[in-house]
């Protein structure tokens, strides 16, 4: 790429092409910058791919050419001779610097995050971190003021967050705090759409996305969660056993009654049965008397009562006089016992 300039003409001008670029003379600075923007074609392949700096070049040379490109989900702030003009949309549009028009900015219409972390204390003196999402964007029809009226979007935001924040939660207990994480955040929202609208921005959605207290006091608080989940299993295991024991013993009580119903049934089919026993054996053998029916009867229960303790290897017994005497003696016992308890009766 070559320029040539006639010294001897001020007014004379330079032709465009592949080789040569012209400018108005008088503009030197114009020059310069025309001469930077086109490459050297002629060793550019064909077919090759523009990169970044070919495509800034491009916009260079538009900007030259007085066109200026917005993007998407973008305006751009025109002004003239220093002084706000008007907001251009997305699109291409004429920018007639040699008329004093210039390009002041560009302003992004998308969503934008912010999340700002406060500290501050709660009614029961603990100190907590608040973090604090806030999702904004610029207004369209107020794209002015939102350049022009604010040099820090983002400080300005973030003064009002710890305002609000440090005003609500001193007024909460730790709990409360958790529980009226919504509230809270309606709070900050509340306080920012008021304030950031007047500045052109719109506030989208606030969030308080996490409250962390101290690490000491985090830990004691799960203890106390712990401590409380303990009692609350031993009372259920206390009441467990009690209802346990009370079956238990409702069980046994039942089975002892079952049991004593059993051996009163026991005790009167044996009755039931020595009173037939002893009436068929007076009626069979004369001579005899209910006396000796009942001596042989008792005898017979006895040599019964010495096998079974015989034939069981782990029964408690106790062990009396085996004699025939001695069945005798316990026979005379037993039926002295029933005379007197008979003569008691009758007095």
């Amino acid at each position: 790429m070559s320029s040539q300039t006639d010294s001897q003409n001020p007014d004379s001008r330079v032709g465009i092409s592949t080789d040569e670029v012209s400018v108005e003379s008088s503009s030197s600075f114009v020059e310069v910058a025309a001469l930077n923007i086109l490459p050297n074609m002629e060793e550019r392949p064909y077919g090759e791919v523009l990169t970044i700096e070919d495509l800034d070049c491009m916009r260079d040379m538009g900007n030259l050419l007085c066109c200026v490109q917005v993007d998407q989900s973008t305006v751009a702030i025109k002004e003239r001779f220093g002084k706000f003009d008007e907001v251009l949309e997305p699109g291409c549009h004429c920018l007639p610097w040699f008329l004093g028009s210039q390009l002041a900015g560009h302003l992004s219409l998308r969503l934008q995050q912010l999340d700002v972390r406060c500290e501050t204390k709660t009614k029961d003196n603990v100190f907590v971190n608040v973090v604090a999402s806030i999702q904004y964007r610029a207004i369209s029809d107020k794209a002015s003021d939102a350049f022009y009226k604010l040099s820090n979007t983002r400080s300005q935001i973030q003064a009002y967050v710890f305002d609000v924040i440090r005003a609500s939660v001193p007024k909460l207990y730790l709990d409360d705090a958790f529980e009226q994480k919504n509230d809270i955040a309606k709070a900050v929202e509340d306080e920012l759409e008021k304030a950031m609208s007047a500045y052109g921005y719109e506030i989208v959605q606030t969030l308080i996305v996490d409250i962390e207290p101290d690490e000491h006091v985090k830990r004691a608080m799960n203890e106390i969660n712990a401590t409380a989940r303990m009692r609350l299993a031993a009372n259920d295991k206390a009441e467990a056993e009690k209802i346990l024991q009370i079956k238990r013993a409702e069980g046994e009580a039942e089975a002892k009654y079952l049991a004593g119903m059993g051996i009163a049934r026991q005790r009167q089919a044996i009755v039931d049965g020595l009173r037939d026993s002893v009436l068929g054996f007076s009626v069979n053998v004369p001579g005899t008397t209910a006396k000796d029916v009942m001596d042989m009867v008792l005898v017979t229960q006895y040599f019964d009562t010495m096998k079974e303790i015989g034939a069981s290897s782990k029964s408690s017994a106790v062990f009396i006089p085996h004699g025939p005497g001695a069945v005798r003696d316990v026979a005379t016992q037993i039926r002295d016992g029933l005379l007197q308890a008979s003569q008691h009766n009758q007095s």
